[in-house]
């Protein structure tokens, strides 16, 4: 009986270690699956790791290159390079406010009716606003001499500090060849950086829908239509860059790319506009040639471009400019001699002239011209104090010869910049 008892004993024990075998054999084979799901885990999460790893690299490497892109746009706008060459405007949005000061073309220009917004290509501003004067130098390609770096350097050079934060010179490139206004932004950028980084010069470029159907025609050369056409054009650009001058300043001084300036004709200018005890004046010559030398107020900008546009076809500017004279200021009735005495009082004249014309290769192509101001060269033969050989560069011709030259040296040829 005990025997028995014993071997039952054996027996449960044999059961539960069986048991216990098998509970032990199947929790190690769910914690080796669990293991093994754990190390997939770990190799996935790992494989994540390096795959965010590399994007975050790439991230950094495109932010890196748009950092670099960004530094180098900066750099090169704050050093005005010799590439800037950048159109700034007509990306204007469809529903923001667009400058109505172009608008008044369209009364006059029929095609450009149809284009939203006339604006220049703007190539180098700092759209500076508030001063004084603004000094408009429309430029066009001539055939084998250009004289506009001659020009711009004894504008700029010829100024006070003080004078040139007052002011802005405005270069207009009224000419549909790419090459030129390129060499033109490169010249300007390599000798005047200090001038375009102050704000106090400015490049823009006249867009080549401004003009009528006409002017785009192809003519013989010596065809007489051609100097029509060229004629046309030049009335048509000196109205565009009036536009764009006049809300910049108070008085507006017309000049050509041709041209140097006296010694110290900035201050004079100034001085003279001030010692004025009348401010019911038309205009003033600062010099008799053409169109040179004219200084305007601002808000009669709009009425002399008014005109100019209703006759743009007829005349000259220079000889439209006597005829608004005798519409505006000349009453019906009145006696020749009493117009000519008002036109004294509100045309003023200032004597000697302040500009001198330089330019013998005329923009009109194949043409040479040898225009000078008389009492310019008068006042030079007569007294040393009002010559034009303080500038660097110039150098006087032999009396009686009444012309100027220039060396073509660095010196002479770039303006000041320290």
């Amino acid at each position: 009986m005990r025997a028995k008892h014993v071997n039952q004993l054996i027996s449960l024990v044999a059961v539960l270690l069986f048991s216990f075998s098998c509970f032990s054999i199947s929790r190690m084979a769910q914690t080796s699956n669990q293991l093994t799901n754990c190390r997939n885990h770990i190799l996935e999460f790992k494989e994540n790791i390096l795959h965010l790893k590399n994007k975050t690299q790439r991230n950094r490497q495109e932010l890196m290159e748009a950092l670099n892109k960004i530094n180098n746009n900066i750099r090169q706008r704050e050093n005005v390079s010799v590439n800037f060459v950048e159109k700034e405007v007509n990306t204007f949005d469809e529903n923001e406010a667009v400058p109505n000061t172009f608008e008044v073309l369209k009364s006059f220009l029929p095609h450009l009716r149809k284009v939203g917004r006339i604006y220049p290509d703007v190539i180098i501003s700092k759209e500076k606003t508030g001063v004084s004067f603004a000094l408009g130098v429309p430029t066009i390609k001539r055939e084998d001499h250009g004289y506009l770096k001659q020009t711009l350097t004894s504008l700029v050079s010829r100024m006070t500090h003080e004078e040139a934060q007052d002011s802005v010179v405005i270069v207009s490139v009224a000419d549909s060849n790419e090459d030129y206004l390129k060499s033109v932004v490169d010249m300007i950028t390599k000798k005047f950086k200090k001038q375009l980084k102050s704000g106090s010069l400015e490049v823009i470029s006249i867009p080549q829908f401004f003009y009528p159907d006409v002017l785009h025609a192809k003519h013989s050369p010596g065809d007489s239509q051609t100097f029509e056409s060229w004629r046309i054009k030049q009335v048509l650009d000196f109205c565009f860059l009036m536009l764009y001058a006049q809300p910049k300043a108070m008085y507006y001084l017309q000049l050509e790319d041709d041209i140097i300036a006296k010694k110290m004709y900035f201050t004079k200018i100034t001085d003279f506009v001030h010692s004025l005890t009348s401010d019911n004046w038309f205009y003033i010559e600062f010099s008799v040639l053409g169109f040179i030398g004219k200084l305007f107020k601002s808000e009669d900008l709009n009425d002399f471009v008014r005109f100019f546009l209703m006759f743009y076809k007829d005349k000259p500017i220079d000889l439209l400019l006597g005829d608004i004279f005798q519409v505006k200021m000349c009453h019906p009735g009145e006696t020749p001699e009493k117009c000519a005495e008002r036109n004294k009082q509100i045309r003023i004249r200032y004597k000697p002239s302040l500009f001198q014309h330089v330019g013998i290769q005329s923009s009109f192509p194949g043409t040479e011209q040898y225009l000078k101001d008389s009492t310019l060269i008068v006042a030079v033969a007569g007294d040393a104090d009002h010559s034009l050989d303080a500038l660097p560069g110039a150098r006087r011709a032999p009396l009686g010869t009444e012309r100027w030259s220039w060396e073509k040296s660095d010196e002479a040829l770039t303006a000041r910049d320290s």
